[in-house]
């Protein structure tokens, strides 16, 4: 379970870091496969989408420092706090009448790997 569990967040930190360097770079074709559509066009559009990419850098590499420098336990309480996340987007897109699809497949199955790799984790169980 150790293995499965640090994996899912190597490879959760590791696709969010990528997601966030996305958003960085072509903040609008990132936006296209979020499930919302795009907020507005001009200039101030594309910073305030570059910000999700920020946070998205900065969640990812928060777990992989714990995954170095800190217990498994710590990496699992990380996992389930950024779970929130992939949770919040799943809710805000399905509340806005985005993209269902999108909502479930990405944000949902995401929000679900990292809560089954963090609460082994957590409780000791990995």
């Amino acid at each position: 379970m150790y293995w499965f569990s640090m994996s899912a967040a190597l490879l959760v930190s590791i696709g969010i870091i990528a997601i966030g360097a996305m958003y960085l770079a072509r903040p609008a074709t990132a936006m296209r496969s979020f499930g919302l559509p795009l907020p507005g066009d001009g200039e101030s559009t594309m910073w305030w989408l570059r910000l999700k990419g920020v946070r998205d850098i900065a969640a990812g590499l928060l777990v992989l420092a714990l995954m170095l420098r800190g217990t498994a336990q710590i990496v699992g309480i990380a996992l389930l706090v950024d779970a929130l996340i992939p949770l919040g987007d799943m809710s805000l897109i399905l509340g806005a009448k985005g993209s269902t699809r999108a909502a479930l497949s990405i944000h949902g199955v995401t929000a679900l790997l990292m809560i089954a790799a963090g609460i082994p984790l957590v409780m000791g169980l990995a």
